[in-house]
C-alpha cells in the first residue's frame, strides 16, 4: 500500500543507507511473523490469540508492524505536566478515543484509565495494561518501579496484554527483574501477551559530554535480558551513541560489537538492538520520545524510518500525539503508520 507521506531531505537520506549487518541475519517483520517466530516456541494458543489480536488491529493490521499509543505519564511524571499542554486528556476516555481514531494496534495505559472506561472500549481496541510505575512523588526520586495492580486485575478488565518497566543498571533492578518475570509468567498462563519497557537507569551512565542511557551496547543488552524474562515485544529508546561499556569500564565486550555489528549510523545502532532481541524473533518497538513542539511530526517520522529500516516492528509514541490538539494527534499517529505502510521504505 503506497502512502502520501512526504519526507524531508534528511529523512529521504535515511532510505539509501546500507546496514553493516545484513538483514539476512535477522527475522524481519511481515504478515507471517507470528507463524515464523512464535508458533515454534512455547507460547500457548491463548497467548498467540492475544498477540494476533494486537498484530491484526488498526491501520497496520496484517503487516507484522505495530503502532501503540502509550499514556502512563500521569503517574510517571505528574498529571499536570503531562496533560497541562492539552487538558482534555485529564478525562481518560479521550486517551482511548485517540487510540481508536488514530488507527493504533493497541493502547497502553494505567489501571486507573482502563478502570474507568473498560466496558465501553474493551471490544474496540486491544488493552495493554501498564502494571508497574515509577511514581516520582517520592522525594528524593529513586530509580524504582512498583506494582500498581495485579495481573489478574488486568485480565478481569479485558486486557489483551500487560506491560512493565525494568530499570536495568539501577540499584533496584534485581527486585524489578524478579517481580516482572513472575508477572509475565502469570500473564502467559492467563493467555495475555507481554511487553517490556527495557530502560537503563544509573547516574553513572551519564557523563559530562554523553548520555549512555541511550547507548546501543547498553540498551541492546537490556533488550537481551528482557527477552529472557519472557517479553513478547520489547520497547526501547532509539539509540543515540555507543560505547557505554568501554567508556564506563564495566561489563563484557568484544571488538565486533563496535565496528562490525554496529556503527555510528542510527540504523546500524538500532539494528544492534534488533540483534539483541534474539535476532528479531521478538519484535523491537522504539519509543517516540517527548514532545518538543512544531517539529514533532517530522521527528516521529524519522524515528519510524530508522526503526523500520533497522528491522524493528513499530513505534510506541505518546506525548507527541496527546500533547497537541486531538486532530493533530490523529494525524501524527497516521504519519507514523504511513512509514510502515509505504513499500518504498524497505529494510536496510
Amino acid at each position: 500500500m503506497a502512502s502520501s507521506l512526504t519526507l524531508s531531505r534528511e529523512n529521504e537520506a535515511l532510505l539509501t543507507h546500507e546496514a553493516l549487518v545484513s538483514k539476512d541475519m535477522i527475522h524481519t517483520p511481515g504478515p507471517d511473523f507470528l507463524d515464523r517466530c512464535f508458533v515454534p516456541g512455547s507460547r500457548t494458543p491463548q497467548v498467540l490469540r492475544s498477540l494476533g489480536a494486537i498484530y491484526n488491529h488498526g491501520r497496520l493490521a496484517g503487516t507484522g508492524y505495530v503502532s501503540i499509543l502509550p499514556v502512563d505519564q500521569g503517574i510517571e511524571h505528574t498529571a499536570g505536566s503531562s496533560f497541562g499542554p492539552n487538558p482534555m486528556y485529564f478525562d481518560p476516555e479521550n486517551i482511548l478515543r485517540l487510540a481508536v481514531e488514530g488507527g493504533c494496534n493497541a493502547v497502553a495505559t494505567t489501571f486507573g484509565t482502563f478502570g474507568t472506561v473498560a466496558r465501553k472500549y474493551a471490544h474496540k481496541i486491544p488493552f495493554l495494561v501498564k502494571i508497574n510505575h515509577n511514581e516520582l512523588l517520592t522525594y528524593p526520586n529513586k530509580f524504582d518501579q512498583i506494582m500498581f495492580g495485579s495481573v489478574r486485575q488486568a485480565w478481569d478488565m479485558g486486557a489483551t496484554a500487560v506491560g512493565a518497566t525494568v530499570y536495568f543498571g539501577s540499584a533496584e533492578s534485581n527486585h524489578q527483574i524478579i517481580e516482572v518475570t513472575a508477572a509475565f509468567e502469570e500473564a502467559h498462563r492467563l493467555g495475555m501477551a507481554t511487553v517490556l519497557w527495557c530502560y537503563t537507569r544509573n547516574n553513572a551512565f551519564k557523563t559530562s559530554d554523553k548520555d549512555y542511557h541511550v547507548a546501543a551496547d547498553l540498551t541492546g543488552q537490556a533488550n537481551h535480558l528482557g527477552v529472557t524474562m519472557g517479553a513478547d515485544i520489547i520497547k526501547q529508546k532509539l539509540p543515540e551513541n555507543n560505547g557505554g561499556f568501554t567508556t564506563l569500564k564495566f561489563g563484557k565486550t568484544f571488538p565486533a560489537m563496535y565496528d562490525k555489528l554496529s556503527g555510528d549510523h542510527p540504523i546500524d545502532l538500532t539494528r544492534y538492538q534488533v540483534l539483541n532481541c534474539y535476532a528479531g524473533r521478538i519484535g523491537l518497538i522504539n519509543s517516540g520520545g517527548e514532545s518538543l513542539g512544531d517539529g514533532d511530526r517530522e521527528a516521529a517520522v524519522k524515528t519510524a524510518i530508522i526503526n523500520k529500516r533497522a528491522g524493528g516492528q513499530g513505534l510506541i509514541s505518546g506525548r507527541k500525539a496527546f500533547q497537541r490538539p486531538f486532530a493533530e494527534g490523529v494525524d501524527l499517529l497516521n504519519a507514523i503508520q504511513d512509514v510502515y505502510l509505504d513499500p518504498a521504505i524497505t529494510i536496510a
